[in-house]
């Protein structure tokens, strides 16, 4: 490194010079520590100065006038006999997504993978329309059917009041219409995967939002069937293995045990037993349960009654817990919780 010349001036020198360096590389080159050549590599990339190509282990470096632009592709596929690892496979190819980070790779395989499938056993639609576009900064796919529409299938096949009774069961996780053949983690896990995913249906969106660490329900313009949207900057540190394991963990054999659900998609204030009995069904299904309370302004003595005490008596295999309670909802959780114990 020349003696007037700053570390982030020599590794874009030398990055021009060579046309592909790795970080190990620049750092015996410039006698400085890995960090440190990280640090100024994440202000390369953040200023276009250079791009980063394969995963952390093998990443390399080039100019960012070598980078490649933006990639694109669109295909309407009949849905009959269509096999969606078939389809991933040509587009990973068409779209030279095995260049990605191995960590988002695996996430977009993944994600692409399982609402492409649900599409296909799911929406009773003839065909459905992929939409992908990747750059050197994110990966966005759209997979869009004219079927019957997510949330419908799910009321129907539940005999649930409405729609949005059907998007609240989905959020839960381990919601399917075919349980012979599906165990209704899907859309929990890619969810949990994305940036910021979205499901459209009919007249209701749901997003998850990973900046936000929420989930948001809207009403919109009738769509007819279901668009599902995924979102995932190139460089997130997001790993599926981390992922499965907070919720498939290893005490459990790796099986999906674990669920936390938003209390407020259903209401802001809770008052009856029939809204605790509303928000728990279903939920017997796991081993442990977290209720994140946040933004649920008022309890009533009888739904947390039905909660932690009802509730857990008839299903003693279920560890239901809460969090993110505002203080008088939680005294009123732990004046129950004290009840029961005492009782």
């Amino acid at each position: 490194m020349k003696k007037t010349e700053s570390t982030h001036d020599a590794i874009l020198r030398l990055v021009e010079q060579r046309g592909t360096v790795t970080g190990p590389e620049l750092a015996d080159e410039l006698g400085i520590s890995r960090q440190a050549v990280s640090l100024q590599l994440r202000r390369l990339i953040a200023e276009g100065a250079i791009f980063k190509t394969g995963s952390t282990r093998a990443a390399k470096y080039l100019p960012g006038d070598a980078a490649p632009v933006g990639r694109s592709l669109q295909r309407k596929l009949g849905i009959d006999g269509l096999d969606e690892s078939a389809v991933y496979e040509r587009v990973a190819v068409s779209l030279n997504l095995t260049t990605l980070p191995d960590n988002i790779e695996a996430i977009v395989h993944y994600a692409f993978t399982e609402l492409l499938n649900n599409a296909i056993d799911h929406s009773g639609s003839p065909d459905c329309t992929v939409d992908i576009d990747t750059d050197t900064r994110r990966v966005k796919f759209e997979i869009r059917d004219r079927g019957i529409g997510v949330f419908h299938s799910i009321a129907d096949k539940f005999n649930l009041g409405d729609e949005q009774d059907a998007l609240v069961e989905l959020v839960k996780g381990k919601t399917t219409t075919m349980p012979e053949a599906h165990t209704g983690e899907g859309i929990f896990f890619v969810s949990r995967a994305a940036d910021r995913f979205v499901l459209r249906s009919h007249r209701l969106q749901l997003e998850w939002n990973r900046e936000l660490d929420d989930i948001f329900v809207s009403d919109t313009r009738f769509l007819k069937g279901t668009s599902a949207n995924f979102d995932i900057a190139s460089d997130s540190h997001t790993r599926l293995e981390n992922i499965f394991g907070e919720f498939a963990p290893e005490e459990y054999d790796f099986q999906f045990e674990k669920t936390r659900v938003l209390v407020k998609l259903l209401r802001a204030s809770y008052v009856s037993r029939s809204e605790a009995k509303r928000l728990m069904h279903n939920l017997d299904k796991f081993s442990e349960v977290e209720l994140d309370m946040r933004d649920v302004n008022t309890v009533g003595q009888g739904f947390a009654d039905e909660i932690f005490r009802v509730f857990k008596a008839t299903h003693p295999h279920v560890a239901v817990s809460a969090s993110n309670a505002a203080p008088g909802v939680a005294a009123m959780l732990a004046h129950v919780a004290g009840q029961e114990t005492a009782g």
